[in-house]
């Protein structure tokens, strides 16, 4: 997530989002962090998880209202 769109708190993307998750998997399986830095990572990453989630939800659901009901 840019510094940009997190210091204004604004919700990132779900690409930014998935970006960032994966950068903090990377730097907790390569280890060498702190337990204080890793309770950060593991909770930051827990709450990425859910803005994807809910990124993939609100897609599933636009593409459910659109799609033509059948009969």
């Amino acid at each position: 997530m840019s510094s940009n769109s997190a210091a204004k708190g604004e919700r990132p993307s779900y690409e930014q989002a998935r970006e960032e998750l994966a950068d903090i998997v990377r730097r907790l399986e390569a280890g060498g962090v702190t337990l204080e830095e890793s309770l950060a990572l593991w909770e930051r990453g827990e709450a990425l998880a859910t803005i994807c989630q809910e990124w993939l939800d609100g897609a599933r659901a636009r593409l459910e209202a659109a799609a033509p009901e059948d009969d």
